[in-house]
């Protein structure tokens, strides 16, 4: 049971001895996490701990040098040969696996020259097969999800970037992955418009889609989180449901942690 009340189902996402170097710099040390359906995991850490690279590994937006990431027990990026060593796979199955794994980014990354609608429906028409008239009903039906239903002919320069961080959150919906990762999601925006990001991810986690968010939003944390993952150095020091976490954290880098932005 999680802490919102839902029941947690099989294992989402398995990360095992995952390790990351940008030459000399070794950013991802050993990292394992386990993630299950209907969960949400927020991450949090100092700037420079590993947390950001960790969740664009998920996605193979960046490789991993060593260990393994899976999802709904499938490898992502790699293959496995007989011998049992991982090579990398196909740009088609990467493509086919990212779809499964949609990822809300800090910048907003819409496609400037198209409408909220089309920037939604872009991808389940043109990766999925999805036809138009199915997609664009099913991309205002998030919009105003997201409270933006009146925004559907809208370009993103008309946007706040509150709003543009919703058409983005509509548009990984749109793709019905198994996993949700959110990287920063509030740290552009202007601290007015934060709170309407938040709640709309807050919801989502009530409703119990798999979302893993690394977040300097601890109150977020706090409320919608099913476990908090502490990263420091390149790797986990500390996991634990935010009751405990933030009540009684047991390492000491993350009682300093904590002292210094609660």
């Amino acid at each position: 049971m999680t802490s919102t009340g839902l029941v947690l189902g099989d294992v989402v996402m398995r990360a095992t001895d995952v390790n990351k170097s940008f030459g000399r710099l070794h950013v991802l040390k050993d990292v394992s996490l386990e993630v299950r359906q209907r969960e949400t995991v927020c991450i949090i850490g100092p700037s420079g701990s590993g947390k950001t690279t960790f969740i664009r590994c998920i996605n193979h937006l960046e490789k991993v040098d060593s260990g393994r990431i899976e999802v709904n027990g499938h490898l992502i990026g790699y293959r496995e040969k007989e011998d049992g060593k991982l090579v990398e796979d196909s740009e088609r199955n990467i493509a086919k696996q990212r779809t499964q794994v949609c990822m809300v980014f800090q910048r907003f990354n819409l496609f400037p020259h198209k409408t909220a609608l089309e920037n939604v429906t872009e991808a389940p028409i043109h990766v999925l097969g999805v036809p138009k008239e199915k997609a664009a009903e099913e991309a205002e039906a998030l919009l105003t999800r997201v409270g933006l239903g009146d925004k559907c002919g809208t370009y993103p320069g008309k946007l706040s970037g509150g709003q543009q961080q919703r058409v983005a959150i509509a548009r990984a919906l749109a793709m019905k992955p198994a996993l949700m990762l959110f990287d920063e999601p509030t740290s552009a925006l202007d601290p007015e418009v934060i709170g309407e990001v938040l709640a709309v991810m807050e919801e989502l986690a009530h409703e119990g889609m798999t979302m893993i968010v690394v977040t300097h939003e601890m109150g977020f944390a706090r409320e919608a989180a099913d476990r908090v993952v502490m990263m420091d150095d390149g790797g986990i020091i500390e996991v634990g449901p935010p009751e405990h976490f933030f009540e009684a954290p047991e390492h000491e880098r993350t009682k300093q942690f904590l002292s210094k932005i609660l």
